[in-house]
């Protein structure tokens, strides 16, 4: 049921009160982290947010985001490949050089679509999804037909889904200026407006909310505009179920919920903890700072002579009857440091930070890093699939969709070649098999280069290798084809060397000696 027959406003309020439970726990761990990714209610640009005690939080934050841009959209790299069917595979191999073609041809169309998405602008809205992702687990990632991206928060859209987690409806809801709109929309508010009782006028308003709504429906995905309860004017549209413009995405899926949970909900605990043992230090350690001087009531020192001496001036009186306030409050105050000092490596460790992977200690390879590095990696093995899945897949084809129709792509024939994701958890595949060929080289290295070479296939070894490391290989290894033409053209070199060498042999004074000996011998028999 859409609800096609409601307002998107009177929509979106009812929806709201789903979301109220995720929103709220947003709203807390972003004051723990980055209050501007998920500002309180009401908050407005010249509001003042609120300063955590502790930075753990947002260098988290910031850290596992940057970590995930860099994995799942890699510079100088694409992050899917265009891979054809088994039946067209079939097709090329019967046709000499057609395969590498199309490969070729393949290739060219994914640097294309990375070329696009470098110069639209849209690893810095992608980056500051990520954020939001890690913070409070939805973030909506709206992908318009005339490139670049744009982020709504979780405060400003409202998503149902199905069982199976598709989404069947999402609204957005912006608050724009009435002077920002064109000309046709503020004539189509002014006619509602003269409509209206004159107590229901929005004439004087300067704030406008526009609804954006997207709906499935018939197999395809619905989208038009509202604004006080009218249709934009040409905003309708419909896209297929795989190229969506709205992307609503979620850390985590739980099944049975239209919202995602959190990275930085799982461990609220000890950032709350962080958090009050923080304020508590800070304030502990202004007390301790301050300087307070008490003189004895009935001395001889007066105290307006301590107050108005200069530093290193000279007074009369008793030091015995002046002495400083202190607390005595250093063993406690150590405590709660050790306390902050093991909960910020836990952070640490939680939100991979370089400084919690190296342990203290004098001697610490480099293959022991390399190894703890890897295995806090895998940990995000779980959201790397999500992500493939609602983000990387989708964003992909919503872009070759947008670039096909501004003729910046060819269209491909349908079904034959499709984008498929090699980065992120694909990434870490290839990263145990990269572990698991070098163990197996080294295990074989006991029994020398030379058996090594008589029972492995080198070249084959070498190809594994590079795409294990994610590394072109086009061009790089050379080819049977040529590796056989060397080795001829190293036979017929070899063999003119030893030709030339047989015919200096043959002009050398031995060679003249033995020929003047034969001449000698064929004179002698001739005078017999």
């Amino acid at each position: 049921m859409q609800h096609l027959d409601a307002s998107c406003a009177k929509r979106y309020d009812n929806l709201s009160s789903l979301r109220t439970t995720y929103l709220e726990r947003a709203r807390d761990a972003a004051k723990l982290t980055i209050p501007s990714l998920v500002p309180e209610e009401g908050h407005t640009e010249s509001s003042r947010l609120r300063t955590p005690y502790q930075g753990v939080g947002a260098r988290g934050v910031n850290n596992l985001a940057s970590k995930l841009l860099l994995s799942l959209l890699p510079p100088n790299s694409p992050f899917f490949a265009m891979r054809l069917d088994d039946f067209t595979i079939q097709e090329l191999a019967q046709s000499d050089g057609a395969r590498a073609k199309v490969d070729e041809a393949l290739n060219k169309y994914e640097r294309a679509v990375m070329t696009e998405i470098e110069n639209s602008g849209m690893r810095s809205p992608i980056f500051e999804a990520l954020k939001q992702l890690i913070v409070a687990g939805n973030v909506l990632l709206y992908l318009p037909p005339d490139g670049g991206a744009r982020v709504f928060p979780l405060s400003r859209y409202v998503v149902i889904r199905d069982p199976m987690g598709e989404v069947i409806e999402v609204i957005v809801k912006e608050t724009m200026s009435r002077e920002t709109l064109p000309e046709d929309i503020k004539k189509l508010i002014a006619k509602k407006d003269n409509d209206l009782p004159s107590e229901q006028n929005n004439e004087d308003k300067d704030e406008i909310n526009l609804y954006t709504k997207m709906y499935r429906k018939d197999n395809k995905y619905h989208l038009y505009q509202e604004i006080d309860g009218k249709v934009v004017p040409d905003s309708q549209g419909k896209y297929p179920l795989n190229k969506a413009p709205m992307l609503p995405l979620r850390w985590t899926r739980i099944d049975g919920e239209n919202y995602g949970r959190s990275y930085a909900e799982e461990y609220m605990g000890d950032l709350m903890s962080l958090e009050g043992l923080s304020k508590a230090i800070l304030e502990a350690s202004a007390v301790a700072a301050k300087v307070v001087f008490m003189v004895a009531p009935n001395g001889t020192t007066r105290a307006r002579d301590i107050a108005k001496v200069d530093n290193g001036g000279i007074v009369s009186g008793n030091a015995a009857e002046v002495s400083t306030l202190s607390i005595d409050k250093q063993a406690d105050m150590s405590i709660a440091y050790q306390t902050t000092s093991t909960i910020t490596e836990r952070l640490s460790f939680a939100f991979l930070m370089n400084s919690s992977i190296q342990r203290q200690g004098e001697r610490v390879t480099a293959e022991e890093v390399r190894y703890m590095a890897g295995e806090l990696e895998d940990a995000l093995g779980g959201v790397y699939s999500i992500l493939s899945q609602e983000f990387q897949l989708p964003m992909v084809n919503r872009i070759i969709d947008r670039m096909t129709k501004k003729k910046k792509l060819p269209p491909l024939p349908k079904g034959v070649a499709n984008p498929t994701i090699v980065t992120g958890l694909e990434a870490l595949g290839r990263g145990h098999d990269m572990n698991k060929y070098q163990m197996f080289l080294n295990a074989l290295a006991p029994l020398g280069p030379e058996a090594v070479g008589q029972f492995m296939n080198v070249n084959d070894y070498i190809k594994r290798v590079g795409t294990a490391l994610g590394i072109d290989m086009d061009g790089l290894i050379k080819s049977e084809e040529q590796l056989q033409q060397e080795q001829q053209q190293a036979a017929e070199m070899q063999q003119q060397q030893q030709m030339n060498e047989m015919a200096k042999a043959a002009t050398g004074p031995v060679a003249k000696e033995a020929a003047a000996g034969i001449r000698e011998a064929v004179a002698g028999s001739e005078e017999e």
